[in-house]
C-alpha cells in the first residue's frame, strides 16, 4: 500500500477493535500451581488507549476467550467495551457499527490468527503483530515491528495518530 493511501485510511479511523491473545498478550497461557490462568500485558498498550481517547478514538476488545483477567485489564486501562466468547468476530461488526455510529471503513482491527481473518477483510484498516500467522500477515495493512504482548496496540495507535495529525494538501491551502 502506498504511504498516501495508508495515511488516507488512517485519517478515517474512529474505532479500534483488537483481539487479546497474540495481540495484547504473547499468546501463551500461563497457569499457577493452583490452576489460575495468568496473562502478561504490556504497559504501552494501556498508554495507547489513553492517547487514543484524547483524540476521541475508542478501543474495543473482541475475543474468543471468556476471561476475568481480560475484563479486569480492560477496566484498568479504560477499554470502552469487551466482547468476549465471540467465535465469529465478523458477526459482531454490524452491531458495533450501529452502536458506535461508525462505518466499517472507520474501524481498524488488530488480529493474529485465522479466526480474525474475516473481520480483518471487512474493516477499513487491518493490523497484525510481526509474529502473527502468515495468512493474517498476508492480508494486514500494518504489520507491527512488535510481537504479540510487546506493545502492538501502541504501535498501531502511534501510526494512526501520526497519520491523523498530518495536514492534507487541501486543508493547508
Amino acid at each position: 500500500m502506498k504511504k498516501s493511501e495508508f495515511i488516507k485510511k488512517c485519517k478515517k479511523i474512529k474505532l479500534i477493535l483488537t483481539d487479546v491473545d497474540g495481540v495484547l498478550t504473547d499468546g501463551c497461557m500461563y497457569y499457577s500451581s493452583k490452576g489460575e490462568e495468568l496473562k502478561k500485558f504490556h504497559t504501552r498498550d494501556g498508554m495507547a488507549v489513553e492517547l487514543l481517547l484524547h483524540k476521541n478514538i475508542k478501543t474495543i476488545i473482541i475475543t474468543r476467550e471468556k476471561s476475568k483477567i481480560v475484563v479486569s485489564r480492560a477496566k484498568k486501562i479504560n477499554i470502552f467495551k469487551v466482547y468476549s466468547g465471540i467465535k465469529q468476530k465478523d458477526t459482531t461488526l454490524n452491531q458495533i457499527c450501529t452502536k458506535f455510529k461508525v462505518t466499517p471503513d472507520e474501524i481498524v482491527f488488530i488480529g493474529d490468527d485465522i479466526n480474525d481473518e474475516k473481520i480483518m477483510k471487512l474493516v477499513g484498516l487491518s493490523a497484525a503483530p510481526c509474529d502473527a500467522t502468515q495468512t493474517i500477515k498476508n492480508i494486514a495493512d500494518i504489520i507491527t515491528h512488535a510481537s504479540g504482548g510487546q506493545g502492538v496496540l501502541r504501535e498501531v495507535a502511534d501510526a494512526i495518530l501520526l497519520s491523523q495529525s498530518i495536514k492534507s494538501k487541501e486543508s493547508s491551502k
